[in-house]
């Protein structure tokens, strides 16, 4: 019989996770209710606990070297619905309540590319137009 789990406090979970060297850890966002994979993105500390404290998910940009708040460009947002560690602690998944499109190429989720006999092939097309979201 598996007990209820005790409510941790947000600094032991932060302690729990495997950052690496650069104090990332590989983030995977997956829609709560389908199951669907909609990005990876990384983490570091403070993103992380943003993100158990508000419920919305945060991310660390590598190329701005920034915290980013998914949604706050886009309107695309994040809420999270809850937070899973792997075995060996150096992976977050975050079972989200996505609205709107995932991927900055306004596709729904991140992975539309699918190997087909032996070449990739998009497997969705976008939902929204990039440019709208991002004014790119």
């Amino acid at each position: 019989m598996i007990d209820e789990p005790e409510e941790a406090d947000p600094v032991s979970v932060l302690d729990e996770v495997a950052f690496n060297p650069a104090g990332l850890v590989a983030a995977i966002a997956q829609q709560h209710d389908t199951g669907e994979v909609l990005m990876l993105a990384w983490m570091n500390r403070q993103a992380l606990a943003e993100t158990i404290e508000t419920g919305r998910v945060c991310y660390w940009s590598r190329s701005r070297k920034q915290l980013w708040r998914k949604g706050e460009t886009s309107g695309q947002s994040q809420r999270l619905v809850e937070l899973r560690l792997d075995c060996d602690r150096d992976a977050v998944l975050l079972l989200v309540d996505q609205t709107g499109v995932a991927c900055h190429t306004g596709r729904r989720s991140c992975f539309f590319d699918a190997l087909r006999d032996g070449r990739l092939v998009a497997v969705s097309e976008p939902e929204v137009d990039p440019e709208r979201l991002y004014g790119a």
